[in-house]
Order: C-alpha cells, then structure tokens, then sequence
C-alpha cells in the first residue's frame, strides 16, 4: 500500500479519541475560537469582511467574533484570517504549521451549513485534520518556501471537512485541495498582511474543493507522491515519514499554544525575558543564539516604518514591549510605539545570532546571553519554548491569554470563551 493510500484510509477510518486526546483537541479549538474573536478587529480585518461579502448573498455560516453571516467558503475564509492574523495561533513546532488554523475554519463552515454536529464526530474530524496537516510538516525535509501552514492546512482541512460531510472519493478531495494549494514565505520574508490571507485562501479552498467532489468533479489521485505532487514541488520529504506512525501519537496533542500574539519563532526568547523581568535600565546586551529558521522568521530589524503585520514578527522590537511592559499586546503595534526613542533604545540592545543548527525546520534549543551595564554576565539555556507540550502554558498563563483574547472581542458571542464546543457545534 502507498503513503497516501494510508493517509487516506486513515482519514476515513472510525476513530475513538482517547480521553487525554479528546481532552487536547477541545482545549485547543478553545483556544483557536479564542485568538479567532481577537483577530475580528485587527487591522485588515474590516476589508476582509468586505470583500468576502461581494463574493456571494448566502448565510451558510457564522463568523468568529461578529453576527453577520456568509456562504460557507466565504465564513472560512473570512474566519481563518481572524484566526491567524494576531499570529496568536497554536502551532506544530516540529512540522511547522499552524496546524489549527484552517481546519478549524473549515470545519466550522461545514458544521454551521449541515445545521449542526455530534461534538464526538466534530473533535474526531478536528483532530484527524490536524494530525494531516501536522503530518505533511513532519514529512517535510526542506525548508519553507511554500507556507506549509497553508498548504498542509488546505489538504488536512478539505480531508476534515469531507469526512464530517461523508463525501467520497477523499482521493478526488485530496486531488483537489492539492490542486488549489497556494503561499509562499515570501509574504513572511515582507511581514505582509498577505500572510493570513493565505490562510484564508486555504480555508475556503478546502471547503470548494469538497463542494467540487460533491457535484461531481475529480482531481489527481497521485498528488502527494506524483512526480509533480505535494513532495516534489511544495516540500521536499517523503510521505512515509509520516505514514509509517499513523496512529501512535495524535498530532493535536504536539500541538504547542502560543502566549503571545507574535511569531511563534519570537517565544522562546519573550518567554524567558517574560520569567526573568530584567530591569531594562541595567541591560547592556542581549544576544540571542538561535537556530536559523528562528533567525529567517523573526530575526529582522525594527524599520522606520512598519506594519502590525511586519512588527509581530520582529524579535528586537518584540522583545523591548516585553522588557517595557511585561506582555505583548497587540494593540501597541503603532506608528508611536515604532518611533519611540525608549523602544528602539532597548530594541537596538537585542541581538539574534544563527547558531548553526543543521535542522532547517527547528525552532528550538535556543540559548540567551544578557550583559549588564556592571559587566554581570549571565547565560541562559531555553531547551523548550513556552507553552509547547514540554513547558506548556501554567493556568495563570493561559487564563491571561483569554482574558486579553476576550478583551479584544467586546461584540463577540460569549460562548466562543465561555463554551467554545457548544459554540462550534451549535449553531444558533
């Protein structure tokens, strides 16, 4: 039997989620509708809203964090965006994919135009998602060119979708979603709001590309494997490193939260600055030793004019709001924050070193030297990042996350943080 003809047999197959994976799967859909809310006010937001309403008249589905109402391709694409736009959402660090994202999304579309769900199947379908897209990362030997969130989410997500929605053949499904796969780093490398936006695009195509299967259409039945399939245009990898342990560990719960609405490269450091609370007027130099993927994603300079997009994902201005505030909070991404002499004083002691780490995917060990204006020196090892399965979030930590999250979303249902399940599969 091939890789993908396990995937797929995989994906339809009957699963039992057990306790502590069923339990994993409902904290992190909690989590995901959460940073969804927050993000329904971000910038960007308003225009996304806008555009989707002009694709089509329809009330499918629900939106995250606002009342209105759109066919189901458009509530995704619209409630990935929300999803991914703070950059506040959980993440595979191994395989690099907001694993998450687009499933959810999708799926809540899915959910909301059949008229509701069993919980049971709607967390088995999340977590089959997942573990896909999750999967696809960790087959992947390269490094990104493509944003494997998108593209490995697209796939997972129409595989989701379809299995809740019982439509077959999941090889046309998948065809299909492969066919429809589009993102690349370079909106990353630009700090570009285009980045959630290719999330969105993943979200909606996932569930077009089920729509296509339901009303008939095909697509290639060899495109992960082919020769101009997923692993050999989008990723480099094989199948089978994926394939060959389905099933003994569900990629939900290798899923890491994230504390802080940056980059998820950009937590390893803020988390231990977050910890440790330095007096900034004592910091002479930080120096970061990092692996090179944590370099290309979050090691660029403040500039003198920045986007939100762009400022997420800039480690020395990130750090300095730690270091001045204690958090990070999405709403300080301003043109006053940008030319404030004090941040870009204590930006401009940050420094990110490439350690050398021959893995082009890994996010961590990283290492931190910090060097006070008296000559102390002092090390610090970071062999985790917090909120991953091995330094998860403790309680403080991750009820200070939902408290921001629901600050953000004044006008959001109260069930998204309240009862984020029934919110899912209850659509009212």
């Amino acid at each position: 039997m091939s890789a993908t003809a396990t995937l797929i047999d995989f994906a339809r197959a009957d699963h039992v989620l057990s306790a502590a994976t069923r339990t994993d799967a409902a904290r992190l859909l909690a989590d995901t509708l959460a940073v969804g809310a927050a993000g329904a006010s971000a910038p960007g937001a308003a225009g996304v809203l806008a555009a989707a309403q002009g694709w089509g008249q329809g009330n499918d589905a629900r939106l995250i964090g606002s009342p209105a109402r759109l066919p189901a391709p458009g509530a995704a694409f619209v409630n990935a965006f929300r999803i991914h736009c703070l950059e506040w959402d959980a993440v595979h660090e191994p395989a690099v994919v907001h694993a998450m994202s687009v499933v959810t999304a999708a799926l809540a579309a899915s959910i909301d135009r059949m008229g509701g769900c069993d919980p049971e199947s709607a967390l088995t379908a999340l977590s089959v998602g997942v573990d896909i897209a999750s999967g696809l990362g960790i087959a992947a030997t390269s490094p990104l060119s493509f944003f494997r969130p998108a593209t490995a989410g697209c796939i997972g997500a129409a595989l989701a979708v379809a299995r809740l929605e019982a439509v077959a053949p999941l090889e046309d499904v998948l065809g299909l979603a492969y066919s429809f796969c589009a993102g690349t780093m370079q909106a990353h490398v630009e700090g570009s709001i285009a980045l959630p936006l290719q999330i969105a695009n993943a979200a909606r195509s996932a569930v077009m590309a089920v729509d296509l299967v339901k009303a008939g259409l095909t697509g290639p039945h060899d495109a992960l494997e082919g020769p101009f399939g997923y692993f050999r245009l989008i990723d480099q990898g094989e199948l089978s490193r994926y394939t060959d342990h389905l099933g003994s560990v569900w990629g939900i719960s290798e899923i890491s939260t994230k504390p802080f609405p940056s980059g998820r490269a950009s937590h390893g450091a803020l988390g231990l600055l977050q910890g440790l609370a330095p007096d900034p007027a004592e910091i002479a130099w930080i120096e970061l030793f990092v692996p090179p993927l944590v370099k290309r994603l979050v090691g660029r300079p403040m500039l003198g004019e920045m986007t939100p997009a762009y400022a997420r994902l800039c480690l020395p201005l990130l750090a300095a709001l730690m270091l001045r505030d204690g958090h990070v909070d999405p709403r300080a991404f301003t043109p006053a924050t940008f030319a404030d002499p004090a941040v870009l004083d204590l930006a401009g002691r940050v420094i990110v070193n490439d350690d050398g780490n021959p893995d082009p995917n890994a996010l961590s060990p990283q290492r931190a030297v910090i060097t006070l204006h008296d000559g102390t020196v002092a090390e610090h090892l970071i062999p985790a990042t917090l909120g991953s399965p091995d330094a998860p979030l403790s309680p403080a930590q991750a009820a200070a996350k939902r408290s921001l999250a629901r600050t953000l979303a004044p006008g959001a249902d109260p069930r998204l943080f309240d009862a984020p399940l029934a919110w899912f599969t209850e659509p009212a």
